[in-house]
């Protein structure tokens, strides 16, 4: 049985560990544990875990800016794949976006991955014509690559 809940001090390793498995190269920026400090300190309720068997599954981060939310960070490992697991992390991301005031939800995923776009329109969402933008503000951060 999933169980989906929020983030706990105790998952850290846990989350650590599946964010460095689904991103073994990350930008010089995205260090884990600065993420989640930040996140706990920002928005602890938008750190949500799925849990199976008393082992993290899954997790995703949602943030909420006012206007809109966005979905960042959902993993799931590889062995829980399948399961309907990230959906479920969706789901309670946008139930508690929308008991903020959040009516729009926006996420960014890499270019070339289709499973994932798929992923995300089996849950309503849509391509928009937009372009995605960024800029770093270090300079001793390495722009992402890909």
């Amino acid at each position: 049985m999933v169980v989906i809940r929020g983030y706990r001090s105790e998952d850290r390793a846990s989350v650590i560990e599946m964010w460095d498995q689904a991103w073994p190269m990350p930008a010089i920026h995205n260090v884990p544990a600065d993420d989640i400090d930040r996140k706990m300190a920002d928005s602890p309720d938008l750190f949500i875990v799925a849990e199976i068997g008393g082992i993290i599954a899954g997790c995703v981060l949602a943030g909420f800016d006012g206007h809109r939310g966005w979905i960042n960070r959902l993993v799931v490992k590889p062995e829980h794949r399948r399961y309907g697991v990230g959906q479920q992390l969706i789901r309670e991301a946008e139930e508690r976006l929308s008991k903020i005031g959040c009516h729009k939800v926006n996420l960014q995923i890499r270019e070339g991955d289709e499973s994932i776009v798929l992923f995300y329109e089996s849950l309503g969402y849509r391509i928009e014509p937009r372009t995605m933008m960024g800029k770093l503000l270090s300079t001793t951060a390495e722009p992402p690559t890909g």
